[in-house]
């Protein structure tokens, strides 16, 4: 099984250094890195800010999908962090590395988990778009 070396959400500025540098690992011949960030743009509404939330049981459930994907796939490492407050235009909202021996894993590997994280994992943001209205939307 793989080493789960990071998984964490929170109030402050995400670093793509420290979620690569937790999955380094020197029998790993390949690290996927997807980071997701707040854009100007959704649905054709202009987006002004928005706001993640997430539910008290969020690194459980977190912890959850991480184990699933690191059972049923043969890598190396895995991190994932997320943000939660008030973020801009441009911010790192979600930062996921996955290391394993080949690029196939660790593609595969981080594509599960930014998708089971997002479909799974209880984070929502509130979007408010330059308009004035604003919506809750799960986190895309």
């Amino acid at each position: 099984m793989a080493d789960i070396r990071l998984l964490d959400v929170r109030d402050a500025p995400l670093s793509l250094d420290e979620v690569f540098e937790a999955v380094r690992d020197p029998s790993a011949g390949g690290i996927a890195l997807f980071v997701g960030t707040v854009r100007t743009v959704d649905e054709d509404r202009e987006v002004q800010q928005l706001s993640y939330s997430a539910h008290p049981s969020v690194l459980d459930r977190l912890r959850d999908v991480a184990e699933r994907i690191a059972a049923e796939i043969n890598v190396v490492a895995l991190a994932a962090v997320h943000r939660v407050g008030d973020l801009a235009i441009g911010d790192l909202a979600v930062v996921v590395a996955i290391s394993a021996q080949h690029r196939q894993e660790a593609f595969e590997a981080g594509r599960r988990l930014i998708d089971d994280l997002k479909s799974e994992v209880p984070i929502w943001k509130h979007q408010t778009y330059t308009s004035g209205d604003a919506t809750w939307v799960h986190a895309d």
